[in-house]
């Protein structure tokens, strides 16, 4: 399996970790996804370098694979059809609804793949989708992209549809309806993490500390890393990042000092 290189902070490093999450491409790559599967964590945790990976991965299996995140304004098309290549390009470069053209295009996309170049093994891989069309339309993308398994223009041999999202309000919209199955998602394993942090070539703190402070989450870990270890910027610039007003930290700290003693408590 060729590991792909990802950015961590000003560095590049080799994909690590993930082996179950690797298998499950595998496996998924073999029966395809009778449902979109949708996959849920918590922001940093990875999913994003696990869909590049999983890219690299189905591109192996033989499959016409399109990563896209509309939010970030990326994609990847592993494909030889270079029309369709163009299309995506084209697309990138215009100025206004960019985000709701790449995660409507995508779709339009692999549908012709099937009808017009007769393809047979196509994937998808769409990430932070919801954020970038808007929450409430959350559920129709997951149906079209059920439409497109179910309801396909042309026969095919294998679709692998896969949507992952740190948006969890939109979950109980989805999963009230048979259109998804939803999945989680959560930081890395310790082992997993020890070899990220062994691919960093700096001084930095013990692992243990590093572990303890980051549960594991990448995000996380690269932030520690860019202020050179200093928790008390991590903090600040978290606060900042997230906006966490004085009025909404009083009033879920009480919330956040239980849970600290006892996590079921959430």
């Amino acid at each position: 399996m060729r590991r792909v290189k990802l950015r961590f902070a000003n560095l590049e490093v080799e994909f690590t970790d993930r082996e179950r999450g690797i298998k499950q491409v595998y496996e998924i790559g073999e029966k395809g996804t009778r449902l979109p599967v949708v996959v849920f964590g918590p922001e940093g945790c990875g999913k994003t370098s696990w869909l590049k990976q999983a890219a690299a991965i189905l591109e192996e299996m033989g499959f016409e694979v399109f990563y896209v995140n509309p939010l970030y304004r990326d994609f990847t098309a592993r494909t030889d059809v270079r029309e369709v290549v163009d299309r995506f390009v084209e697309v990138i470069s215009e100025t206004t609804g960019v985000q709701v053209k790449l995660a409507t295009l995508v779709i339009l996309v692999v549908r012709e793949l099937l009808e017009r170049w007769g393809k047979k093994r196509v994937a998808l891989l769409v990430d932070d989708v919801f954020q970038a069309i808007g929450l409430d339309k959350a559920e129709f993308y997951v149906k079209e992209l059920l439409g497109l398994i179910e309801h396909p223009p042309a026969s095919y041999e294998n679709i692998v549809a896969i949507v992952a999202t740190s948006e969890g309000t939109t979950r109980w919209r989805i999963g009230r309806r048979l259109w998804a199955v939803i999945t989680p998602m959560w930081n890395m394993s310790r082992e997993g993490f020890e070899k990220l942090y062994n691919a960093i070539p700096s001084s930095k703190p013990p692992f243990s500390d590093v572990w303890r402070l980051t549960g594991g989450n990448p995000r996380a870990y690269s932030l520690l890393y860019q202020v050179d270890w200093d928790v008390d910027r991590a903090v600040v610039s978290l606060v900042k990042e997230k906006g966490l007003t004085l009025d909404f930290i009083s009033k879920w700290r009480s919330w956040l000092e239980r849970a600290v003693e006892d996590p079921d408590t959430l």
